[in-house]
Protein backbone atom coordinates (compact mmCIF):
# COMPACT_ATOMS: atom_id res chain seq x y z
CA UNK A 1 0.00 0.00 0.00
CA UNK A 2 1.33 3.43 -0.93
CA UNK A 3 1.46 6.19 1.70
CA UNK A 4 -1.03 9.00 1.28
CA UNK A 5 -0.22 12.69 1.10
CA UNK A 6 -2.37 15.77 1.36
CA UNK A 7 -1.18 18.34 -1.17
CA UNK A 8 -4.51 20.18 -1.35
CA UNK A 9 -3.96 23.82 -2.23
CA UNK A 10 -0.48 23.14 -3.56
CA UNK A 11 0.85 23.27 -7.11
CA UNK A 12 3.27 20.89 -8.82
CA UNK A 13 5.13 21.05 -12.12
CA UNK A 14 6.45 17.97 -13.95
CA UNK A 15 8.59 17.69 -17.09
CA UNK A 16 8.59 14.66 -19.34
CA UNK A 17 5.06 14.25 -18.02
CA UNK A 18 3.28 12.41 -20.82
CA UNK A 19 4.49 8.88 -20.05
CA UNK A 20 6.55 6.69 -17.74
CA UNK A 21 7.85 8.12 -14.48
CA UNK A 22 6.73 11.66 -15.32
CA UNK A 23 3.12 10.68 -15.94
CA UNK A 24 3.04 8.42 -12.87
CA UNK A 25 4.31 11.30 -10.74
CA UNK A 26 1.88 13.83 -12.23
CA UNK A 27 -0.97 11.39 -11.48
CA UNK A 28 0.26 10.88 -7.93
CA UNK A 29 0.51 14.63 -7.29
CA UNK A 30 -3.01 15.12 -8.66
CA UNK A 31 -4.44 12.23 -6.63
CA UNK A 32 -2.90 13.81 -3.54
CA UNK A 33 -4.83 17.02 -4.24
CA UNK A 34 -2.26 19.19 -6.03
CA UNK A 35 -2.88 21.16 -9.19
CA UNK A 36 -0.32 20.01 -11.78
CA UNK A 37 1.35 21.56 -14.79
CA UNK A 38 2.40 18.76 -17.15
CA UNK A 39 5.17 19.71 -19.58
CA UNK A 40 6.23 17.53 -22.49
CA UNK A 41 7.49 17.86 -26.05
CA UNK A 42 4.73 15.50 -27.30
CA UNK A 43 1.61 17.65 -27.64
CA UNK A 44 -0.77 14.76 -28.36
CA UNK A 45 0.45 12.64 -25.46
CA UNK A 46 0.54 15.43 -22.87
CA UNK A 47 -2.93 16.61 -23.90
CA UNK A 48 -4.22 13.06 -23.43
CA UNK A 49 -2.57 12.85 -20.01
CA UNK A 50 -4.19 16.10 -18.90
CA UNK A 51 -7.59 15.00 -20.21
CA UNK A 52 -7.28 11.84 -18.12
CA UNK A 53 -6.60 13.91 -15.01
CA UNK A 54 -9.24 16.56 -15.60
CA UNK A 55 -11.86 13.93 -16.46
CA UNK A 56 -11.12 12.43 -13.03
CA UNK A 57 -11.81 15.81 -11.40
CA UNK A 58 -8.23 16.98 -10.94
CA UNK A 59 -6.76 20.36 -11.87
CA UNK A 60 -4.15 19.98 -14.59
CA UNK A 61 -2.61 22.01 -17.39
CA UNK A 62 -1.00 20.74 -20.59
CA UNK A 63 2.22 22.53 -21.53
CA UNK A 64 4.01 21.75 -24.79
CA UNK A 65 7.67 22.29 -24.01
CA UNK A 66 11.09 21.36 -25.37
CA UNK A 67 13.35 21.45 -22.32
CA UNK A 68 16.40 22.22 -24.46
CA UNK A 69 14.86 25.65 -25.16
CA UNK A 70 15.16 27.79 -22.03
CA UNK A 71 12.50 30.21 -23.20
CA UNK A 72 10.01 27.35 -23.55
CA UNK A 73 10.74 25.93 -20.11
CA UNK A 74 10.53 29.41 -18.55
CA UNK A 75 7.17 29.93 -20.24
CA UNK A 76 5.88 26.55 -19.06
CA UNK A 77 6.79 27.29 -15.44
CA UNK A 78 5.33 30.79 -15.65
CA UNK A 79 2.09 29.51 -17.20
CA UNK A 80 1.70 27.00 -14.37
CA UNK A 81 2.04 29.80 -11.82
CA UNK A 82 -0.34 32.03 -13.77
CA UNK A 83 -2.95 29.26 -13.94
CA UNK A 84 -2.73 28.04 -10.35
CA UNK A 85 -1.28 30.97 -8.41
CA UNK A 86 1.96 29.52 -7.03
CA UNK A 87 4.54 26.73 -7.34
CA UNK A 88 5.23 24.39 -4.44
CA UNK A 89 6.75 21.26 -5.96
CA UNK A 90 8.56 20.23 -9.12
CA UNK A 91 9.81 16.99 -10.60
CA UNK A 92 12.32 17.59 -13.39
CA UNK A 93 12.09 14.28 -15.17
CA UNK A 94 12.55 14.80 -18.93
CA UNK A 95 15.46 12.78 -20.27
CA UNK A 96 16.72 10.39 -22.92
CA UNK A 97 19.15 7.49 -23.12
CA UNK A 98 21.03 7.21 -26.42
CA UNK A 99 22.09 3.81 -27.77
CA UNK A 100 25.26 2.36 -26.22
CA UNK A 101 28.31 3.75 -27.98
CA UNK A 102 32.04 3.11 -27.76
CA UNK A 103 33.48 6.19 -26.05
CA UNK A 104 36.00 6.58 -28.88
CA UNK A 105 33.22 6.57 -31.48
CA UNK A 106 30.62 8.83 -29.86
CA UNK A 107 29.68 11.73 -32.08
CA UNK A 108 29.68 15.30 -30.84
CA UNK A 109 26.09 15.56 -32.05
CA UNK A 110 24.95 12.67 -29.85
CA UNK A 111 26.94 13.98 -26.88
CA UNK A 112 25.43 17.45 -27.25
CA UNK A 113 21.89 16.11 -27.61
CA UNK A 114 21.98 14.01 -24.44
CA UNK A 115 23.66 16.85 -22.50
CA UNK A 116 21.11 19.39 -23.72
CA UNK A 117 18.13 17.30 -22.66
CA UNK A 118 19.36 15.47 -19.56
CA UNK A 119 21.54 18.12 -17.94
CA UNK A 120 20.87 21.53 -19.48
CA UNK A 121 17.12 20.81 -19.48
CA UNK A 122 17.13 20.09 -15.77
CA UNK A 123 19.32 23.13 -15.11
CA UNK A 124 16.87 25.37 -17.01
CA UNK A 125 13.79 23.91 -15.34
CA UNK A 126 15.29 24.22 -11.87
CA UNK A 127 16.45 27.77 -12.58
CA UNK A 128 12.99 29.00 -13.48
CA UNK A 129 11.25 27.05 -10.72
CA UNK A 130 13.61 28.66 -8.24
CA UNK A 131 12.68 32.14 -9.44
CA UNK A 132 9.18 31.56 -8.10
CA UNK A 133 10.11 29.53 -5.04
CA UNK A 134 12.70 32.12 -4.02
CA UNK A 135 10.01 34.79 -3.94
CA UNK A 136 7.67 32.52 -1.96
CA UNK A 137 10.37 31.44 0.46
CA UNK A 138 9.26 27.82 0.13
CA UNK A 139 9.25 24.86 -2.24
CA UNK A 140 10.61 21.42 -3.00
CA UNK A 141 12.33 20.31 -6.20
CA UNK A 142 13.26 16.78 -7.21
CA UNK A 143 15.63 16.33 -10.13
CA UNK A 144 15.77 13.01 -11.97
CA UNK A 145 19.26 11.57 -11.98
CA UNK A 146 19.71 7.79 -12.28
CA UNK A 147 21.71 4.93 -10.90
CA UNK A 148 23.87 6.18 -13.79
CA UNK A 149 24.61 9.21 -11.63
CA UNK A 150 26.17 6.96 -9.00
CA UNK A 151 28.08 4.38 -11.06
CA UNK A 152 29.64 3.99 -14.49
CA UNK A 153 28.67 1.64 -17.31
CA UNK A 154 30.52 0.70 -20.51
CA UNK A 155 29.01 2.27 -23.60
CA UNK A 156 27.14 4.92 -21.64
CA UNK A 157 29.79 7.57 -20.93
CA UNK A 158 27.85 10.57 -22.20
CA UNK A 159 24.61 9.51 -20.53
CA UNK A 160 26.30 8.85 -17.20
CA UNK A 161 28.08 12.19 -17.42
CA UNK A 162 24.71 13.94 -17.56
CA UNK A 163 23.32 12.00 -14.62
CA UNK A 164 26.42 12.67 -12.49
CA UNK A 165 26.01 16.31 -13.46
CA UNK A 166 22.42 16.38 -12.24
CA UNK A 167 23.61 15.32 -8.79
CA UNK A 168 26.19 18.10 -8.77
CA UNK A 169 23.54 20.65 -9.73
CA UNK A 170 21.25 19.32 -7.04
CA UNK A 171 23.77 19.39 -4.21
CA UNK A 172 25.06 22.86 -4.98
CA UNK A 173 21.61 24.39 -5.43
CA UNK A 174 20.41 22.68 -2.25
CA UNK A 175 23.16 24.35 -0.25
CA UNK A 176 22.37 27.71 -1.82
CA UNK A 177 18.60 27.55 -1.38
CA UNK A 178 18.21 25.68 1.90
CA UNK A 179 18.47 28.94 3.86
CA UNK A 180 15.77 30.39 1.59
CA UNK A 181 13.22 27.70 2.42
CA UNK A 182 13.60 25.56 -0.70
CA UNK A 183 14.65 21.90 -0.54
CA UNK A 184 16.27 20.32 -3.60
CA UNK A 185 16.96 16.62 -3.96
CA UNK A 186 17.61 14.08 -6.70
CA UNK A 187 16.04 10.69 -7.24
CA UNK A 188 18.19 7.98 -8.84
CA UNK A 189 15.95 5.37 -10.49
CA UNK A 190 17.29 1.96 -11.34
CA UNK A 191 15.95 -0.01 -14.29
CA UNK A 192 12.28 0.91 -14.31
CA UNK A 193 9.57 -0.66 -16.46
CA UNK A 194 8.66 2.30 -18.66
CA UNK A 195 8.01 2.74 -22.39
CA UNK A 196 11.66 3.82 -22.83
CA UNK A 197 12.99 0.68 -21.15
CA UNK A 198 10.49 -1.50 -23.04
CA UNK A 199 11.82 -0.02 -26.29
CA UNK A 200 15.40 -0.78 -25.22
CA UNK A 201 14.45 -4.41 -24.54
CA UNK A 202 12.67 -4.72 -27.87
CA UNK A 203 15.62 -3.15 -29.68
CA UNK A 204 18.13 -5.51 -28.09
CA UNK A 205 19.89 -2.80 -26.04
CA UNK A 206 18.82 -4.34 -22.73
CA UNK A 207 18.33 -7.93 -21.60
CA UNK A 208 15.39 -7.89 -19.18
CA UNK A 209 16.41 -11.12 -17.43
CA UNK A 210 19.93 -9.85 -16.81
CA UNK A 211 18.59 -6.50 -15.63
CA UNK A 212 16.28 -8.18 -13.14
CA UNK A 213 19.06 -10.43 -11.87
CA UNK A 214 21.39 -7.47 -11.34
CA UNK A 215 19.60 -6.18 -8.27
CA UNK A 216 18.67 -7.49 -4.86
CA UNK A 217 14.94 -7.13 -5.53
CA UNK A 218 14.64 -9.56 -8.41
CA UNK A 219 12.46 -7.50 -10.73
CA UNK A 220 12.34 -4.19 -12.52
CA UNK A 221 10.98 -1.19 -10.69
CA UNK A 222 7.71 0.50 -11.56
CA UNK A 223 7.00 4.09 -12.47
CA UNK A 224 4.65 4.32 -9.50
CA UNK A 225 7.51 3.42 -7.14
CA UNK A 226 9.53 6.36 -8.47
CA UNK A 227 6.50 8.60 -8.12
CA UNK A 228 6.14 7.63 -4.47
CA UNK A 229 9.79 8.47 -3.83
CA UNK A 230 9.30 11.87 -5.46
CA UNK A 231 6.18 12.61 -3.44
CA UNK A 232 7.94 11.70 -0.21
CA UNK A 233 10.85 14.01 -1.04
CA UNK A 234 8.33 16.81 -1.68
CA UNK A 235 6.33 16.12 1.49
CA UNK A 236 6.69 17.41 5.02
CA UNK A 237 7.88 13.91 5.92
CA UNK A 238 11.14 14.81 4.20
CA UNK A 239 11.23 18.29 5.70
CA UNK A 240 14.80 17.84 6.97
CA UNK A 241 16.07 16.20 3.78
CA UNK A 242 17.91 18.23 1.18
CA UNK A 243 20.86 17.78 -1.15
CA UNK A 244 20.59 14.00 -1.37
CA UNK A 245 20.72 11.62 -4.33
CA UNK A 246 18.22 8.91 -3.36
CA UNK A 247 18.73 5.53 -5.07
CA UNK A 248 15.46 3.80 -5.93
CA UNK A 249 17.09 0.91 -7.72
CA UNK A 250 16.17 -2.39 -6.12
CA UNK A 251 19.55 -2.59 -4.45
CA UNK A 252 21.68 -2.24 -7.59
CA UNK A 253 24.06 0.33 -6.09
CA UNK A 254 24.35 -1.62 -2.83
CA UNK A 255 26.52 -4.21 -4.55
Amino acid sequence: MNPTYDFAGQVAFVTGASSGMGLATARAFAQAGAAVGLADIDETAVSAAVKELTDAGHRALALVCDVTDEDQIASAVDRTVEAFGRLDMAYNNAGIMPPPTDAANESAEQFDRVQNINLRGIWAAMKHELRHMRDQGSGAIVNCSSLGGLVGNPGRAAYHATKHGVIGLTKSAALEYGPRGVRINAVCPGTISTPMVDAMVEGGELDRTQAEAGQAIDRLGTADEIAQAVLWLCSSGAGYVTGIALPVDGGYTAQ
